[in-house]
């Protein structure tokens, strides 16, 4: 059988892999995009999408509960677990087909199937048909990444969960065991934590959320735990003992070993890179600690091979998955590419109070030498928090003492994942202090807060 020639073959449709496969449509090449479960990848089928989508359920029933301060009855409020997730599942459904249309309206050929490189250039994709040959100079893998499992600690989706059976839950945890406070683990914690689950985080690292600033970790962990989390730090699980119904965790914290009860249990201690069974190794690609290993503009070092996204390492977000895939598409079309640099990328947290930061943290700015000014602005001082019935949370921002660039902004706080925009665009137009200070802010915002914590970095907090 001749092998099909395009210009450009994308492995994995994840955000990574589909945006590069239409960026390279839009430049005039042709494009083959192999997908071995769904169009849309983790994010849309099993991660970011339907994710926010139960987290939007939990955060109406809190709200529902808290009718009778704004003025309203809802009496005996309840949730219905299995219509919450079918929502969810919808949610995620609508927008996989719509990644199909997309592929269709760019003319990318799509091949459903598990692909791995036969040699330089060349991909061989397993289908129900049987084997297809494909041949291109460009080939980017974005294969992404899955659950890593501790020894152990293995999910059997009874017990034991990993992410995709917390989506589809087959019964309602009443005591429940989160291993892991990173963003995932967090937000399932705080969504069944907000359904009335028992719930309990065991962290190994010093503090919950530990990318984040560590005023911003200490404000979460004291809102979680006033919301009736229990928070284990600088704590670790050493073993499951499984029985009908039940996991007895053995977990160390401050050199003892305490036995505690639970019924369900979900592990999220991070994610391992899918580099296995592509053919990479007898390439010569580099793999580290299961990532591609590849340069600022994801080259693997072999000529005409890139990786992005998740099997590229961190920062394991969609976002920059999405980005790295334009920038590989326009540097193969020899267009000018800007490397996607990590400490641009902000990331955000949908737990509740929602959590989201980008460049540098306090700590971070000055291990690398900076003399900084820091701003910091609470909730309770914002008419809009007052008025919306969210008083708790802090924005606070880092500058260069030196020249007022902006190192970093850190949140906490009701819709904080939508305000860190602002800070974003602001760190990528280089923007100063001074320009931050003379932007008008729109009144009653939340967003007149990032106005405040600049002004409070430079001692002149209007509303403090």
């Amino acid at each position: 059988m001749a092998s099909k020639s395009f210009d450009l073959i994308v492995i994995g449709a994840g955000p990574g892999g589909y945006v590069a496969a239409i960026r390279g449509a839009q430049l005039g090449m042709s494009v083959a995009i192999v997908e071995r479960e769904h169009l849309g990848g983790i994010c849309l089928n099993w991660g970011c999408i339907p994710t926010k989508a139960m987290l939007r359920s939990s955060e109406v029933f809190h709200l529902m509960q808290r009718a009778k301060e704004f003025g309203l009855k809802a009496e005996k409020v309840d949730y219905d677990l299995d219509a919450v997730v079918k929502r969810s599942r919808k949610v995620a459904g609508q927008l996989s087909g719509g990644i199909g249309h997309l592929m269709k309206k760019n003319k990318v050929t799509v091949f459903m199937g598990e692909a791995k490189l036969a040699g330089k250039g060349k991909v061989s994709v397993k289908t129900d048909k049987g084997a297809e040959d494909l041949t291109a100079k460009n080939i980017v893998l974005a294969t992404g990444a899955r659950a890593r499992t501790l020894p152990g600690l293995e999910a059997d989706g009874d017990l034991v969960w990993t992410y995709k059976h917390a989506l589809e839950p087959k019964h309602m945890p009443k005591k429940l065991l989160v291993i892991g406070s990173g963003a995932i683990g967090i937000e399932f914690a705080s969504f069944y934590n907000t359904l009335g689950a028992d719930t309990t985080v065991v962290e190994v690292m010093d503090r919950v959320l530990p990318v984040e600033d560590e005023e911003i970790s200490a404000f979460a962990k004291k809102a979680f735990e006033k919301q009736g989390m229990k928070i284990m730090q600088k704590a670790m699980v050493k073993q499951l003992d499984r029985a009908k119904g039940k996991v007895t965790a053995h977990i160390e914290v401050g050199g003892k070993v305490e036995k505690h009860e639970f019924d369900t249990v979900i592990s999220a201690v991070g994610i391992v890179g899918n580099v296995e069974g592509l053919g990479l190794e007898e390439l010569g690609v580099k793999i580290d600690r299961s990532h591609v290993v590849t340069d600022e503009f994801c080259r693997t070092g072999i000529e005409g091979l890139y990786a992005i996204g998740d099997v590229a390492g961190a920062p394991w977000l969609a976002h920059k998955a999405s980005h790295e895939g334009v920038m590989v598409a326009d540097l193969i079309a020899g267009k000018h590419a800007h490397p996607v640099k990590p400490e641009t990328i902000a990331g955000c947290t949908y737990c509740h109070p929602q959590v989201a930061s980008v460049g540098y943290s306090e700590a971070k700015a000055k291990e690398l030498g900076y003399t900084v000014k820091v701003g910091r602005f609470p909730f309770i001082g914002n008419g809009k928090a007052i008025a919306l019935g969210e008083p708790e949370g802090m924005i606070k921002t880092v500058f260069d003492a030196k020249t007022g660039e902006l190192l970093g902004a850190h949140m906490v706080g009701a819709e904080v994942t939508e305000l860190i925009q602002g800070y974003v665009v602001g760190r990528q137009l280089e923007t100063t202090e001074e320009d931050l200070m003379n932007t008008v802010f729109p009144h009653p915002t939340l967003s007149e807060m990032m106005h405040e914590s600049v002004l409070d970095a430079y001692d002149r907090v209007i509303h403090m």
